[in-house]
């Protein structure tokens, strides 16, 4: 665990309607802009409505005809989890309305790489001869794909979240919240969200017209386990409206109303499906969907998420695990590899430039956002990782992820208007983006991103920080409080999780599988005993025996043998004395 400064939130006031609320929640809630118990409470009538979504009735229209003419749809998905949900959303719903000829496709990311590229169309065209196209979780800035399609007769909608480009395709409808002059309020929906309310609106329109007088109409909020899951797993910010999406997804779930690839996934993963919370869909089931489009191909995931036999979803829940397994290896010996070419680089921490772009030709294209990842968290900086897009080698793809404050494809995109040719192709978020460039331009590309980012980055920004709640007041080390924080959530990106600090004695501790940290600590003040856990800790630089410790940490429930008690998940540790 690198050092990092730990920073308090400031909550100068609570407000009166909170008051109510047990004093740690509402302080909480506060801290996290909470301004009222009604953003609290997540019923679906409060959800923003389909009618804000600009070119909503343009994209019903299209599926109505498309529908009432049954043509054969192709909706053309994306190779990660939240496209997978997005993909297994649409399809299933447009069956439930009664399309007789709906099918979807995915491009392989090692072939033909993402959104609605012309070659996926060519693709489509031979393979699945579609009439309309549905995009979903891509395709905002797939501007040839669109020509490619329409010049062959095909309409094009287009349903995707990500940041536009100066020009938008010429689709015949395109929803997304972040569009010029859309009006819907949540801009943070995920690919799967933005699919759902086109199909609610759908639904809804249909009902209008007698369409299902003679068969029953499919119940939009059985499609909410999909949305949870594809929401959490995108990290897309967890504003009140996606909050409501999730909290209703994680509730159906719990209550085991779900699809049956999701049932089997938690089984693999070892989780209660009863007790899950948001974040077990972000860190046991995602990266085992995710693990599909990273090695193979994501119709894997898709089919899984598909299926209503039990005994298929099982299959091919152990077949995600395996690659899942294989992915883990893969990136931990590219981990390795990584920080050993930043050793050759001679990059230390106390050298280290505003972003690290590294690349190995021998790395594994599926994998590098998440060594990316890995990277940013371990180095607080921007980093970006590149991989061989083919055998040749003379095309590079690379994956970038960012630090709280730096909007990585704003600083990509200043890259490309600076160096024009120099990128072929990129898109993405403030947190995450992608991009191609010919091998030849790397250097460059190294060299004009980390003038960016030294262009716009303080040092607040490059100077490793972990936000808190605080301390925990003494009293407060409860099951009662633990187990009220677990259920008050969800807790996710922009509404994270109650996270405290302070400094405890330490009793006793044990090393775990040569790399965690089991702590028996002591409260100075109370003298409570009580239980922490730390994760991946450097042991080799552990103190055998420290007298006390500074923690940042989770309040959680840990049940064993059918007993619960209170334990610290520890986010930072550091030895004191």
């Amino acid at each position: 665990m690198t050092a990092k400064q730990l920073k308090a939130r400031v909550v100068s006031v609570i407000p009166a309607d909170l008051h109510a609320l047990h004093p740690v929640l509402a302080r909480i809630y506060a801290a996290r802009g909470v301004q009222s118990s009604d953003e609290v409470q997540y019923l679906l009538k409060k959800l923003a409505l389909p009618q804000q979504f600009l070119g909503m009735p343009q994209a019903i229209a299209l599926l109505t005809e498309a529908l009432q003419q049954q043509q054969r749809i192709v909706v053309v998905g994306d190779f990660d989890a939240d496209g997978a949900t997005s993909t297994a959303l649409v399809v299933l719903a447009l069956r439930a309305m009664g399309a007789l000829y709906v099918d979807y496709l995915v491009p392989n990311r090692f072939k033909f790489g993402y959104g609605l590229t012309p070659e996926i169309v060519d693709v489509a065209l031979v393979e699945k001869n579609p009439e309309l196209i549905i995009t979903v979780d891509n395709g905002i800035s797939s501007r040839e794909g669109v020509e490619r399609a329409q010049q062959a007769g095909v309409k094009v909608l287009i349903t995707d979240h990500h940041l536009t480009g100066k020009n938008l395709p010429t689709a015949d409808a395109i929803i997304n919240p972040n569009q010029p002059d859309c009006s819907f309020p949540s801009k943070n929906l995920a690919g799967v969200g933005v699919a759902f309310y086109v199909m609610a609106a759908l639904s809804s329109h249909l009902k209008s017209i007698g369409w299902f007088a003679d068969k029953p109409a499919p119940v939009m909020t059985d499609f909410l386990d999909l949305v949870a899951l594809g929401t959490v797993a995108d990290v897309v910010q967890l504003d009140y409206n996606n909050r409501i999406l999730v909290a209703q997804g994680l509730e159906r779930i719990r209550a085991g109303k779900c699809r049956a690839g999701i049932k089997a996934l938690f089984k693999v993963a070892g989780r209660d499906l009863a007790t899950l919370q948001a974040v077990d869909l972000g860190f046991s089931i995602a990266p085992r969907l995710n693990a599909a489009g990273r090695l193979d191909d994501m119709s894997h995931g898709i089919e899984c998420l598909l299926t209503n036999s039990e005994g298929l979803a099982q299959q091919y829940a152990e077949e995600l695990n395996s690659m899942n397994i294989e992915r883990r290896s893969i990136e931990a010996e590219m981990q390795q590899e990584a920080l050993q070419l930043m050793a050759n680089l001679e990059l230390t921490a106390e050298n280290l430039p505003p972003a690290l772009v590294l690349y190995n030709q021998d790395w594994h294209q599926g994998v590098i956002g998440i060594v990316a990842g890995r990277l940013k968290e371990k180095f607080h900086r921007p980093s970006v990782v590149f991989a061989s897009a083919d055998e040749s080698g003379d095309v590079i793809k690379g994956s970038a992820r960012s630090i709280s404050g730096i909007h990585i494809r704003d600083a990509i995109e200043m890259v490309a208007t600076q160096y024009p040719g120099l990128i072929t192709h990129f898109g993405g978020h403030a947190m995450a983006a992608g991009m191609t460039i010919p091998r030849a331009n790397f250097d460059i590309f190294q060299q004009a991103l980390t003038r960016v980012i030294k262009k716009i980055a303080t040092e607040e920004h490059l100077t490793a920080a972990l936000a808190t709640d605080g301390e925990l007041e003494a009293q407060y080390f409860s099951l009662e409080l633990a187990q009220l924080l677990r259920s008050s959530g969800p807790w996710g990106q922009a509404f994270p999780e109650p996270l405290f600090a302070g400094e405890f004695v330490c009793l006793d501790q044990r090393v775990l599988k040569e790399k965690h940290l089991k702590l028996q600590l002591k409260h100075p003040l109370t003298g409570q005993p009580l239980e922490a856990i730390a994760f991946n800790v450097d042991i080799a630089n552990w103190p055998t025996s420290p007298p006390k410790v500074l923690l940042a940490y989770r309040l959680d429930v840990n049940t064993f043998r059918g007993e619960s008690r209170v334990q610290l998940m520890v986010e930072y540790l550091e030895a004191i004395g």
